[in-house]
């Protein structure tokens, strides 16, 4: 096999759990998982080739204890080596639009677990209605709280089990503190909520909070990035900027979110499942009129055509069935084709997807030769510095970005471009000789 040959290893999960167990299989799995979110930023298959590279780029960044990381993918390249379907074979396997019965995502009517645990925890999180990524990610982790309990089930598991998994993740692993809060969330639902086991308080290692500072561009960046976009690519980036928006913000954006009389932005269920209401840029007002325009005439022929309504959260489609095929509940920013609901197996337009505008922007970034990281959660920071800069008041910023707590919008002070009183570097004052 070629170095550059995709690996195609769908059930590696499956496998590693045959052969490892408790923090090796919880080490090895992060490791892998980690492997493989670095192949969908980069958007490129899983080969030897770019396994050598992530593991060569982590060391040079000085992470530790990368010898778990090579031992993981090691075993994962021989494992997916051993297990490739011949081509002849996968050929056969593809449906007549030419996808692998592998690549469909499975469908969570028929999707509802396998150990008694899994279908209990299933059953907790749609009735509560959470999000198909929610889910998925409850679950994966569940699976490597199992794995770690082995032969131990998680019915007995204790609040001593989960905290000593939490600590392995911050100790050993040396899990972010945002890996191990989702970790935390995910596993307190599991135990309380699914299997109906009081935890009370937990005790358990966290993970340092890393001191970060926010990727920022300036104006004139902003201005060079923009140009490299046009259409509708354009008009979002603009609007992530312009209204401090999240990445998910942006992309789960419906029409009657838009308040273009009044020059606002409803932002409905954001981080926190909090509602805020931002800026509209007036500049873009014309843009977003002509967007609506387009999007009238691909509603009408969703309609014609039949297409089923877009989704809507549970209690919403429940309370108004009709809601989906209606004109204010549409997406704004719609995906050019319809594609099978995860959730219901229904065929229906769902939103852009948050990759391609990733890539999107990634590719504008390179061509206006901006030599920073430009993601969309950028723009977001650039929005709030560019105000801060301008001398907006820290309470509003903190308002139109639904920061919780004012801390969390200070950090933006540290980066303006004249922070404290208009501090100048000494060597400014140097002379030129």
């Amino acid at each position: 096999m070629a170095n550059k040959e995709a690996l195609r290893f769908s059930n590696w999960e499956e496998e590693l759990a045959k052969v490892s167990a408790g923090r090796e299989y919880v080490a090895y799995s992060q490791a892998i998982l980690g492997f493989l979110h670095h192949c969908k930023v980069s958007r490129a298959p899983a080969t030897i080739m770019l396994a050598k590279e992530y593991i060569e780029h982590r060391e040079k960044q000085g992470n530790k204890r990368e010898e778990t990381t090579r031992e993981a993918l090691r075993w994962f390249v021989k494992t997916a080596r051993a297990n490739m379907v011949p081509e002849s074979e996968d050929v056969a396997m593809q449906s007549p639009q030419g996808v692998s019965k592998s690549d469909h995502a499975p469908i969570a009517a028929s999707d509802l677990g396998e150990a008694d645990w899994e279908r209990d925890l299933i059953r907790a999180v749609r009735e509560k209605g959470f999000l198909w990524r929610t889910e998925r990610t409850y679950r994966e982790w569940a699976a490597r709280f199992a794995h770690f309990l082995r032969p131990r089930s998680p019915y007995v598991a204790t609040k001593d089990d989960v905290g000593a998994f939490l600590s392995m993740l911050a100790v050993e692993l040396r899990s972010s503190q945002a890996s191990q809060k989702q970790a935390l969330n995910a596993l307190v639902f599991l135990m309380q909520e699914a299997l109906h086991r009081e935890l009370g308080e937990l005790n358990f290692r966290r993970s340092k909070k890393p001191q970060r500072v926010p990727t920022v561009l300036s104006r004139e960046e902003c201005i060079r990035l923009f140009g490299e976009l046009s259409g509708t690519e354009r008009l979002m980036a603009e609007l992530a900027y312009g209204a401090g928006l999240r990445l998910m913000e942006l992309l789960r954006l419906r029409v009657h979110h838009l308040d273009l009389e009044r020059g606002q932005l409803k932002i409905y269920a954001g981080k926190g499942d909090k509602d805020r209401i931002t800026v509209l840029p007036e500049r873009l007002q014309a843009g977003l009129k002509a967007q609506i325009e387009r999007l009238r005439q691909r509603f009408q022929t969703d309609r014609e055509e039949g297409l089923a309504g877009v989704w809507l959260p549970e209690g919403l489609a429940r309370k108004y069935p009709k809601a989906g095929v209606c004109w204010e509940w549409q997406w704004l920013f719609p995906s050019r084709e319809a594609s099978v609901d995860p959730v219901s197996g229904i065929r229906r337009r769902h939103h852009l997807i948050d990759t391609s505008f990733q890539r999107i922007l990634k590719r504008a970034a390179y061509a206006a030769k901006i030599d920073k990281r430009v993601t969309p959660h950028v723009l977001r920071h650039s929005f709030a510095t560019h105000l801060l800069e301008a001398g907006a008041d820290i309470r509003t910023v903190q308002e139109l970005l639904g920061h919780e707590s004012v801390e969390t919008t200070q950090i933006y002070t540290h980066v303006m471009q004249k922070p404290g009183l208009g501090v100048k570097s000494p060597f400014d004052a140097l002379g030129s000789g």
